[in-house]
């Protein structure tokens, strides 16, 4: 799969931002976070997996960017999944998709942190 862009592009919205905090250290959680990820292919999109700063970028078709940061705390870690709408041509027409992908996104989130207390807690 192509690596997606590290830096954002100048005209971006961001969308929809979700956290969630697991008991297990940054590189735990970050390593688990990227295995599941790349199981689930992106093969239309980019895909970047940033150890040194915890950070998976999946961007994918013409507006879609997803972001997985991973924060350490006294207890564990911060996981926070930041949707951003970067389309930058017709910007109004990825309105009907970006509404999917946030409806579908808390559940799909809340699976995800599942997914990685199951494997890190």
């Amino acid at each position: 799969m192509p690596e997606a862009p590290r830096k954002r592009p100048d005209n971006y919205s961001v969308l929809l931002t979700l956290r969630g905090h697991v008991k297990a250290r940054p590189k735990a959680a970050y390593d688990a976070i990227d295995a599941n990820l790349r199981s689930r292919g992106h093969s239309r999109g980019g895909y970047l997996a940033d150890p040194s700063a915890f950070l998976v970028i999946v961007q994918g078709g013409w507006w879609y960017r997803g972001e997985y940061r991973v924060v350490p705390d006294a207890t564990g870690s911060h996981v926070e999944h930041t949707i951003l709408n970067v389309a930058q041509r017709a910007k109004a027409l990825s309105g009907r998709p970006a509404k999917r992908a946030i409806k579908a996104a808390p559940g799909e989130f809340a699976k995800l942190m599942k997914r990685l207390r199951a494997e890190v807690e």
